[in-house]
Order: structure tokens, then sequence, then C-alpha cells
């Protein structure tokens, strides 16, 4: 009996051992990948030129950080990027509407059907969202001959800068709310139906059920997912700017993505592109650690 009692460390430390090499190549490929670019943050030190090994180049030390924090396009960037990220934050309820909505359809067939066509969007890539929109929102587009027809003025929400911040939020939601309904629906697969059983028997109807079940079950869900986004408050991304950006709307739609890809790729200024990238890789950093202390304290539990 104390022969085999002494085996079962053994068998466990054996099977963690075999779990840790099957999850080895998948922890290599996140090193290589994740960590290894790292080392290029060294550039950000000197004045790099394309073709001159880093001994070569000439050290600055922090002028381009310096640079980044006097540079006037720096606070205009800061200022879409974080206009930008509030608008999708403040929409960070509507998948989980969504999935609510879409789980109080009763025909399976009509609930599966709008789940494919709220999900589809996220697949089409942007070159053809925007071929969509501007087919739609052009000065020739749908809207402005419908407009015309109409005897009313045209409309150029493309081209029009004090439209840009609200059009640009639309776009992204509708090619976005479908697929991030998705979780919500496989934590409202999770609830415990007796719950709805037991409401209806006393009385509760569809929207008191969904009201005071659903809702209430799906909330450690949306929390996750809302710290979660504020830790990734500053990388909205660069494709859909770059599709949609023309030179009326261009300095209300470079996000900071947008303004590092612009400094590094296209005016080859390599130094000053990676110190914006770890300017913003900081400040998501720094939102992580808070939106981590934030979950701790409100419930009682941290999210890293």
């Amino acid at each position: 009996m104390q022969v085999r009692m002494a085996e079962i460390p053994r068998r466990k430390k054996k099977k963690q051992w075999n779990l840790f090499f099957l999850a080895l190549p998948l922890i290599l490929v996140v090193f290589m990948f994740s960590y290894v670019p790292l080392l290029g943050w060294s550039l950000s030190l000197v004045e790099y030129r394309p073709g001159l090994v880093l001994k070569d180049c000439e050290f600055v030390g922090l002028k381009y950080f310096r640079l980044l924090l006097t540079n006037m396009n720096t606070a205009r960037v800061m200022k879409n990027t974080l206009i930008f990220s509030l608008l999708g934050f403040c929409c960070l309820p509507l998948p989980m509407l969504l999935a609510i909505l879409l789980n109080e359809i009763n025909s399976t067939r009509f609930r599966k059907t709008a789940q494919v066509i709220t999900t589809l969007p996220h697949f089409i890539s942007w070159v053809i969202v925007y071929s969509i929109f501007f087919s739609i929102f052009s000065t020739e587009g749908m809207l402005n001959q419908l407009l015309l027809s109409m005897g009313m003025k045209r409309q150029s929400i493309l081209t029009d800068r004090h439209a840009v911040y609200w059009f640009q939020t639309v776009v992204s939601q509708w090619k976005g709310v479908g697929w991030g309904a998705i979780i919500y629906i496989a934590a409202i697969a999770g609830i415990d139906q007796e719950l709805y059983e037991a409401a209806r028997v006393d009385g509760a109807g569809r929207f008191r059920c969904a009201l005071s079940i659903t809702l209430p079950s799906l909330m450690p869900t949306f929390v996750v997912m809302m710290l979660l986004n504020v830790s990734n408050f500053v990388n909205t991304g660069m494709d859909q700017y770059y599709i949609f950006k023309n030179n009326i709307i261009y300095n209300n739609i470079e996000v900071l993505d947008l303004f590092v890809y612009r400094l590094g790729l296209q005016q080859g200024d390599y130094s000053y592109a990676i110190a914006a990238g770890i300017f913003k890789s900081a400040i998501s950093i720094a939102l992580l650690f808070i939106a981590n202390m934030t979950a701790k304290r409100v419930r009682g539990e941290s999210i890293v």
C-alpha cells in the first residue's frame, strides 16, 4: 500500500511534464514572435539607417521620446485615438444586447440566420467594407442619388470632418458587433434553465426573464470584457482608418497606429516610429495593470 501511495506523486509529476512538453511548441512560437522582436526597441535610442548595423548608428539616447512628447502631431493623434476608443467603449454593451435579442427569438432557423447575417461582416476585409460604404455614401452614391431625387442637397459623409468620429464608430460596430456577441451567446447557453422555469411559474414574462435572469448572468462576462478593452484602449488598429482616410479628414482620422505606420513605412523614420510604438505599449501595459487592480477590488479576483 505504501509503495502504491509513493507512486502517485511520480505519476502526477510525469503527467505535468507531459503537459509542459505538449505546450512547449506553442510557448516557443509566442516567445519568437512576441518577445524576440522586442530587441528592436533598441533602435529607438540610435539614429538608425537601413543597411547599417546597430553599432555603426549614432547614439541619440531619448531624443525621439522627447520629440514625441513635444510634437504637436502627437497631441492631435492621441486626441483622435482617445475619441475613437471612448466611442467604442460606450458601445461595449451592444454585443451583449444583441446576444440577448437573438436568444429571445423562438424560431431556431430565423435565430441562426440572424446570427450568421450579423457575424458575416467580421469576415469581410476592410477594402470591401470601404467599397460598400463608398457606393452608398459617396457624392455619386445611392444615398445622394436618393436625396437628389427627393429635391434635397448632397451629403458628403466620407469627407465630413465633423462626422468622421461617429461615422467610423458606426462602421466598426457594424463590422464587429455580431462577432462580439458570440461570447455572450455562449455564456447564455451556460445559464441554468431551471431559473427560467421557476420565473415562468411565478408569472414572469419574456422581458422580465431577460431583465432579471439573462442580463445579471451576463454581467460577470461583460465586466471581464470591459476590463480587457480598457487595457487595449489605445490599440485601435489602423486598417479601418487607413482605408477610409482622405486628404480632407486625415487630421481627424489619424490614430496612433496609423501615425506609427506613417512614420516608419511611409517616411522611413524607423527610430521615431519605434519610439512611438514603445510609447503606445507603455500606455497599454499601464492600463492593463490598472484594469487588473480594479478587477481585483471589484470582483475579488484579477484577470491576469
